[in-house]
């Protein structure tokens, strides 16, 4: 029996501004080199025109890469080496969206003057679900700007006037909050765990801006031990590294939410570090709020993931193990 040839394809693509071209194939052809990295094409530029030749199916999905960017470029975006890369995952899991949709999504404009935008189709739904509702529980790994997207939303939101503080609020020490057994007095022993929260805040606003926002409350970064009694009105209110949150301390921080306020809840559930008798909050709650159509949940993955490619790789390769792990906790 004779095996079916692939269906091979060329397409000769046409731009009309030869400055945004240049660009976009970068310095070199550079960004056209990344291309043929990331997917088996051929990919040749002259003139106006850039040619992509290799099976249909990968010829199809980079050919709309580029008419795609380039569109984003023509409305003032400016294409770095990453956002190919990032819009190479996005049409791989749908060679359908319009990247646009996430490209030209501005959460935020940072001190720095750099743009955040989503960089998945998972994050601009994160994106959607913290501008919609009041709690949205984001889960998985590290690197997936489940922090950092919250932050710059809460940052936007503060700025916007539509919430009067910030709140970010974290577990102190990973298992179980064991702040004697440091050294030093309480603001030394509960920095340390508050540092990424300050890191992400500082990336967003003049440090001078964000001192002054602190010491006059509009932020308060604390450990979660602080929200105990409280009622928070017209807040923003991230807590991270939720998946170190015992059952009670969970149920106590989602208690705390008043009017006018949003809640953004963080953490990667194959990172937790109770002691093994101990039933992390976070797991807890998504098995249990789950049906609340207040109340969304989102999940991310290594495809998600914004940080060095390796760091992708690493995680798929710790999956198996990890899956491992949660089924041996739950039996």
């Amino acid at each position: 029996m004779k095996l079916k040839a692939k269906t091979m394809l060329v397409e000769k693509l046409s731009f009309t501004n030869h400055d945004l071209l240049k660009n976009l194939c970068g310095e070199n052809d550079k960004n056209l080199k990344l291309i043929e990295k990331l997917e088996p094409v051929r990919v040749k530029a002259w003139g106006n025109h850039i040619s992509v030749s290799g099976q249909e199916n990968n010829t199809k999905k980079i050919s709309s890469l580029l008419l795609q960017l380039y569109s984003i470029m023509e409305k003032g975006w400016h294409i770095h080496p990453s956002d190919i890369d990032y819009a190479h995952r996005i049409l791989s899991e749908d060679i359908t969206f319009e990247l646009s949709r996430i490209f030209l999504d501005t959460v935020f404009i940072s001190s720095k003057k750099r743009i955040i935008t989503p960089k998945s189709i998972a994050q601009r739904l994160y994106i959607e679900y913290m501008r919609n509702f009041d709690m949205v529980f984001a889960i998985g790994p590290a690197g997936t700007g489940k922090t950092y997207l919250a932050m710059a939303m809460a940052v936007s939101f503060l700025l916007e006037k539509k919430v009067q503080r910030i709140i970010l609020a974290r577990p102190a020490v990973e298992a179980g909050e064991r702040l004697g057994f440091l050294p030093g007095d309480l603001a030394e022993k509960v920095n340390p765990y508050l540092r990424p929260l300050y890191d992400a805040l500082y990336d967003m606003v003049d440090p001078d801006k964000a001192s002054a926002l602190i010491g006059k409350n509009f932020i308060e970064v604390a450990p979660l031990a602080f929200m105990r009694g409280r009622t928070l009105n017209d807040s923003f209110v991230i807590l991270d590294e939720a998946q170190n949150t015992t059952s009670e301390q969970m149920k106590m921080f989602l208690t705390r939410l008043g009017y006018g306020s949003k809640a953004v809840i963080t953490g990667d559930v194959t990172q937790v570090d109770l002691p093994q008798e101990k039933t992390s909050g976070l797991i807890e709650a998504e098995n249990i709020l789950n049906g609340i159509d207040r109340i969304r949940f989102i999940h991310f993955s290594e495809i998600d993931v914004v940080r060095h490619p390796l760091v992708q790789d690493i995680i798929k390769a710790y999956a198996p193990l990890d899956k491992a792990k949660r089924n041996n906790s739950a039996g």
